[in-house]
């Protein structure tokens, strides 16, 4: 299993208690984005096997950087803000082990509910009083390209990476991790490589993890949503049919030119992040800069294919959920 953590001083314990309490026998390694506030201490105390890069390479670059290492059948991804219950790896592993055709087993993903305090006050979180709630089944793909999580049961485009196993050969023979994603994408990249290869992926309802999603990053962030927008359309660059790419890439600078015309003429407009020009601007960079190289995996990506790219779209995208 392989834990990514940066500056995860506070959440990174909680975690590996979780893997220790594991009922498969398993081998930990955690991936160390070279943070600074304590986390290497934390891991020295314990004694856990680490591997502490030079710099932050996010947590698709350090997915990457720790393929080659692995040399089991089975490769777990984990976020340092996961934490399974203790059937949660061999739930995946009986399930990878008896359906082969399955390459990437995810995980159903719990948060706190919360609850609304009296009136002037803030939520506050009732863990004791209310059962945690579902935040992710699995990833569905919409009809623009997005990754979303689903919280309904059944069939699944993709795996969430906070906590997923996949088998190893696979993710290698499709290409491995996208490690210039830095962060976000990755897992719906890497599912959708997965498909076009003809491999299932499935979410195993008895692999259950508490997450606190977004601990890291901050969900609402610029940099959150710069990552998402420049890495969904990277994606579709990589894995898309080519009509949905150039129609997304075409669609998301003449939406950045019409938001200052819409503000101009009093029209509203939404004010998270993605519409602030100046950050649309940067996710413009940041494709352009990397459009050779998505370019030149696509290519590739083509090669190893052995499902068209038209039928995964039109099988996947934008179709919800299907029950089992």
């Amino acid at each position: 299993m392989v834990v990514v953590t940066w500056r995860g001083r506070d959440l990174v314990g909680a975690c590996l208690d979780a893997l220790a309490a594991q009922t498969a026998p398993h081998r930990v390694l955690v991936m160390d984005n070279a943070s600074t506030d304590g986390t290497a201490a934390v891991l020295a105390e314990r004694g856990v096997p680490t591997v502490r890069l030079r710099r932050n390479a996010g947590y698709a670059g350090a997915l990457a950087a720790v393929l080659p290492r692995v040399e089991t059948a089975y490769l777990a991804w984990l976020n340092d803000d996961a934490e399974p219950e203790s059937g949660w790896l061999a739930a995946l592993e009986s399930t990878l082990d008896s359906r082969p055709a399955v390459a990437a087993a995810g995980s159903l993903l719990l948060g706190d509910r919360v609850r609304s305090g009296a009136a002037g006050t803030p939520a506050v979180r009732s863990v004791d009083v209310q059962p945690a709630e579902v935040r992710s089944a699995g990833v569905r793909l919409t009809a623009r390209g997005h990754g979303a999580d689903t919280v309904e049961r059944g069939e699944v485009f993709g795996f969430c990476g906070a906590a997923a196993l996949l088998r190893t050969a696979a993710l290698r023979a499709t290409g491995g991790v996208p490690a210039g994603y830095f962060c976000y994408y990755e897992d719906t990249d890497t599912s959708w490589r997965l498909r076009l290869a003809g491999f299932d992926i499935v979410t195993v309802d008895d692999a259950r993890v508490r997450h606190r999603h977004g601990a890291s990053s901050g969900l609402g962030s610029s940099r959150f949503h710069r990552w998402n927008e420049r890495n969904r359309l990277l994606m579709l660059v990589r894995c898309a049919p080519a009509r949905i790419a150039v129609r997304e890439l075409a669609a998301f600078p003449a939406v950045t030119v019409l938001l200052p015309v819409r503000r101009l003429v009093g029209r509203a407009v939404p004010d998270a992040a993605n519409f602030h020009v100046r950050l649309r601007l940067a996710v413009l960079a940041g494709v352009a800069a990397r459009l050779p190289a998505a370019l030149l995996a696509r290519v590739r990506i083509g090669r190893r294919s052995t499902v068209p790219r038209a039928e995964v779209w039109q099988r996947w995208a934008g179709h919800g959920h299907t029950a089992s």
